[in-house]
């Protein structure tokens, strides 16, 4: 075409976009010339954005590992099983005669079960005594118990069954735990519950409970586009998060509005936290002025995730594969102390995953080679797999994935370089299957999945997630602004039971 001339009179328009002999205009004067126009060359545009970030959503962990159920209340209540067993800990012991021995189990002090409330071991009862301190242990006979065999609450009288004393069992005096494991009675005495002859229990064990409660955080977002830019029509080539694909007009903002909404719905509930004295304070002191919230009605939050594993759960700082299977073994030894289930799944940052596929490797280390990752039956005419996507321990399987929002830089992704600490959190394991609670609505024993996600909801209006239109734009047509107007609304709260069996692996 650049040799193409055309003469006064020859050019003739085309009715489509089409480069032609007969539509061609030549501007190869250069230089200064006149019809040297700039703007006769458009640029060279790609419709299609470049996706160099890759898929950007972070939402799903809730979808792998939970459920989404509806409720009506401003509130959750729930309540967990406490154990079943009686143990203590804490107990400090007086060697008060030869073979007697007074322990003191401290009002207010740990049970294993949870606070202590009252002192539920009784005469003729048989226990443990063990001194953590030098893993040494002692059987007792229960001689009195409390107030009913006129000692104080929580004090009790027992007899150790083969030593004299316990400095010949090598117990100490502090710190020990006491657990029962039976009880003697002598031959023709009344029943347990039975106190003629001063032979039976003071009272009857009764079983109690843990109550646990989260309440729903209201979560908002919005887009606007006002009317004029609608006028405007600019198509953009994209290939979206969910899958789909095509062109977008205005409307391209507004979809990445609602993932963006979408990723909240699920990092509230892992990051939320319930309110304190200070952001109370604060919206006393009218610095929450404009918000909704004031003097009378503060921010309350909600408690998420990570805060429920750190108040109720099981926190490991610092991990690494440097201590090979002592560190993660001292994890498996406390999990056996609580529910001990057999199928774990572990979301892990990348430095943290690196870890575990070092540590598992290590026990492989002596074959050809210095690298056998056994389970991949790897070999010299295969690439390696360095990696790791499950394993036993012991009578526990785990299942290993990536977390994509513990690697995103906009999110917890922050780099472990020197002098940084990271993002603070490097993985959690989780529980699979279901648990088992006390439903204070329903008045029965339910089963659900140990995470799992309430969300406002009544046959008048679903709050799971709204979305609507308003404004005068878009075929919208509820007020006087001259804008289009998508809103996001959703109120929801993360429920968290069995805490006790969840472990957050934290970088201090």
């Amino acid at each position: 075409m650049a040799n193409v001339t055309p003469v006064y009179g020859s050019i003739v328009p085309s009715q489509k976009q089409m480069t032609l002999e007969t539509n061609y205009l030549n501007f190869t004067s250069g230089g200064t010339n006149a019809n040297d126009f700039a703007q006769q060359y458009l640029p060279e545009i790609y419709e299609a954005e470049v996706e160099r970030y890759g898929n950007r959503t972070l939402s799903g962990f809730l979808r792998m590992v939970g459920a989404e159920m509806p409720m009506s209340s401003d509130q959750v209540v729930w309540s967990e099983q406490n154990r079943l067993h009686i143990a203590y800990n804490g107990v400090t012991a007086v060697q008060t005669s030869v073979t007697k021995v007074t322990l003191s189990i401290p009002v207010g002090g740990t049970e294993r079960a949870g606070t202590l409330i009252q002192n539920v071991i009784t005469k003729n009862m048989t226990i443990v005594l063990i001194d953590p301190s030098t893993g040494q242990d002692v059987k007792c006979f229960v001689g009195a118990s409390g107030v009913a065999d006129g000692l104080g609450a929580g004090v009790l009288e027992v007899y150790p069954y083969n030593v004299a004393n316990l400095a010949a069992a090598g117990v100490g005096l502090t710190g020990l735990k006491l657990f029962v494991y039976g009880s003697e009675y002598a031959k023709g005495t009344y029943g347990a519950g039975s106190n003629n002859g001063n032979s039976g229990q003071n009272g009857s064990i009764n079983p109690s409970f843990t109550q646990y409660s989260n309440s729903p955080i209201i979560i908002k977002s919005l887009y606007q586009i006002n009317g004029s830019d609608t006028a405007q029509i600019g198509w953009v080539e994209v290939a979206t998060e969910d899958g789909t694909g095509g062109f977008l007009w205005y409307l391209k903002a507004e979809s990445e509005t609602r993932l963006r909404f979408e990723d909240y719905l699920e990092m509230s509930v892992v990051e939320g936290e319930l309110a304190t004295g200070a952001i109370l304070t604060a919206a006393n002191g009218g610095a929450l002025t404009g918000s909704g919230f004031d003097a009378t009605i503060h921010p309350k939050g909600t408690q998420g995730l990570f805060a429920a594993v750190q108040a109720r759960g099981n926190v490991q700082a610092g991990f690494s594969a440097a201590a090979g299977l002592n560190e993660f073994d001292a994890i498996l030894k406390n999990l056996d102390t609580q529910g001990a289930i057999e199928e774990n799944m572990l979301f892990l940052n990348r430095q943290t995953s690196l870890d575990f596929d070092d540590m598992l490797a290590s026990l492989s280390a002596g074959s050809a080679g210095g690298v056998a990752y056994g389970l991949f039956e790897n070999s010299e005419q295969m690439a390696l797999n360095l990696g790791f996507s499950g394993f036993r321990r012991g009578s526990y399987d785990f299942y290993k994935t990536d977390w994509k929002y513990l690697n995103d830089a906009s999110t917890r992704g922050a780099t472990n370089g020197a002098g940084q600490l990271g993002s603070g959190i490097d993985g959690l394991l989780v529980p699979a299957g279901t648990s088992t609670v006390y439903d204070q609505q329903l008045g029965t024993n339910i089963r659900r999945p140990f995470l799992h996600v309430r969300y406002r909801a009544s046959q008048a209006d679903d709050r799971r997630m709204k979305t609507w239109i308003t404004g005068s734009v878009g075929g919208a047509y509820t007020s006087d602004l001259d804008a289009m107007q998508v809103q996001f609304l959703s109120e929801r709260c993360l429920i968290v039971q069995g805490a006790n069996n969840f472990v957050l692996f934290t970088s201090v």
